[in-house]
């Protein structure tokens, strides 16, 4: 089974003072990220980078680098890269300041509420944000106390799925995230729900 015998990793990510710190967020590359996502990581300079899994050949890891620092973690079908980790937990510091703790890990949810054996390991890590991949659907949701992200796919379109890539932004202690398009770099917002027709 995928993710019997979970072993989960630590790391510890400074922060640098003084400016708002920006992390790119990826996932489901399969590959073949969208040939603009270079483009759009050298715009916005991030100073981190997390890849939610479903890698595909880690060159892409290697491309990735080239722009930020970057943790990835193994997906479904990187069952042949045992380097790379099931799952990570990321203290983002300031100094001795702990100003964010993320989960990482490839499959996380079930519709749309965490699956309790990623509550209870992001729970007993003491997280406040899980960050996912796998379904290749763009959300952004909270879960009793985690907020848990999932930044869509930046590789081949799957079905009418949107491409896109997540952005997080800590300035002052507070936490922003958002999606982007990959195709037209801009921001990238769920479409409405149809009105209800009256009667």
């Amino acid at each position: 089974m995928y993710n019997r015998g979970v072993k989960v990793e630590s790391r510890v990510v400074e922060i640098p003072p003084g400016e708002p710190w920006k992390v790119a967020i990826v996932s489901d590359t399969h590959s073949k990220p969208h040939p603009k996502i270079g483009a759009h990581l050298a715009e916005r300079r991030p100073h981190l980078i997390l890849h939610g899994g479903d890698i595909g050949d880690l060159e892409v890891l290697r491309q990735l680098e080239a722009y930020a620092p970057t943790i990835a973690v193994r997906g479904n079908i990187d069952a042949n890269t045992p380097e790379v980790p099931e799952a990570v937990t990321i203290d983002c510091r300031r100094g001795p300041d702990l100003m964010l703790r993320i989960f990482l890990t490839h499959i996380a949810v079930y519709g749309p509420k965490l699956r309790a054996d990623v509550r209870k390991r992001a729970q007993a890590a003491k997280a406040g944000l899980v960050v996912c991949g796998h379904s290749h659907v763009p959300f952004l949701a909270r879960d009793g106390s985690l907020a848990v992200f999932n930044p869509g796919s930046i590789g081949p379109r799957r079905f009418q799925l949107p491409i896109t890539f997540g952005m997080l932004s800590l300035d002052e202690g507070r936490v922003r995230l958002e999606h982007v398009d990959c195709e037209t770099n801009l921001k990238w917002l769920p479409p409405e729900a149809p009105a209800p027709r009256p009667g």
